[in-house]
């Protein structure tokens, strides 16, 4: 079972070389950074699973900045996001962006993306909320022609380019993969028909164990191979108290990764105490091994 963590890159959080560092050495497998581009001031938008939304969401980092940083200081770390806002970016620009980051680490790009809950962020970026996850599936097909062809163009009712020379190309063959975050019977939907996996907030194995298994289903139905999609579950760390039980659940249930995060965890990092919680964390990666 491969470990990763959920890092929010912060002007608090600092020096992403040294917690990159600590991460890989620790022998986490993934570093994932989040983004939010912008908080919109007095937003009216219920924040998902209610409550108000932290104070550092506000204060987050460009995640392909901190990435190149992570990847100049690491030779085997995986590089993830988790998640991008696709929506919020030109599909031209990222896929540069993230075929660059793939060049210069040596293939170590893994995108977990989204399309966003807060509307007011959505449209203040420029995006339709209610055309959302259309325009991040069309950002997906655009960016892996990008990836793929000598001269790609792509023609969709929201993404619209000629062709055009967009390198460098990914390290990887066909481009990182790319997972879909969510929970709903429609984010399962879009995983078996567009994505290479999968990378929820979740809590319950046998939950997740039950969305796998929708999932794998909807996938051979699509005529895609279920057993190709990745499977990743963001999972809170308790500490680092969470028990054996749990990682062999998660693993019994289809997810080959966990990567530990939770609000209060996410927030202590924010907050400048990044390699004191991840030195907490790591007896998480050890016990993990022997599962």
């Amino acid at each position: 079972m491969n470990i990763g963590i959920l890092v929010p890159a912060t002007a608090e959080t600092s020096n992403i070389t040294a917690i990159a560092q600590r991460v890989e050495a620790l022998g986490f497998e993934s570093l994932w950074i989040p983004e939010h581009p912008v908080i919109p001031v007095g937003f009216k938008t219920s924040v998902p699973g209610g409550g108000m939304l932290p104070v550092h969401y506000q204060r987050w980092a460009d995640p392909f900045i901190a990435l190149t940083v992570a990847a100049t200081a690491t030779t085997r770390l995986k590089l993830a996001t988790g998640i991008c806002l696709l929506p919020e970016r030109n599909a031209l620009l990222t896929a540069k962006v993230i075929a660059s980051l793939d060049m210069y680490s040596g293939g170590r790009v893994i995108l977990g993306v989204g399309a966003g809950w807060l509307k007011e962020e959505t449209e203040a970026m420029g995006a339709n909320f209610r055309l959302r996850w259309k325009l991040l599936r069309e950002t997906v097909e655009a960016m892996r022609l990008c990836w793929t062809q000598a001269e790609p163009s792509y023609q969709g009712e929201l993404v619209q380019f000629p062709p055009v020379y967009c390198n460098p190309k990914p390290v990887q063959k066909s481009g990182p993969p790319i997972f879909l975050g969510g929970h709903v019977p429609k984010a399962l939907e879009r995983v078996a028909r567009t994505y290479d996996g999968w990378c929820p907030l979740t809590g319950d194995p046998a939950d997740y164990k039950a969305k796998v298994q929708t999932i794998r289903q909807l996938a051979k139905e699509a005529g895609r191979n279920p057993d190709a999609l990745q499977m990743s579950a963001f999972v809170d760390p308790q500490n680092g108290a969470i028990s054996l039980d749990t990682i062999k659940a998660f693993r019994d249930a289809g997810a080959s990764r966990i990567v530990l995060f939770s609000q209060t965890f996410a927030q202590e990092i924010a907050n400048g105490k990044a390699l004191e919680c991840i030195d907490r964390v790591a007896g998480v990666v050890q016990g993990a091994q022997a599962v």
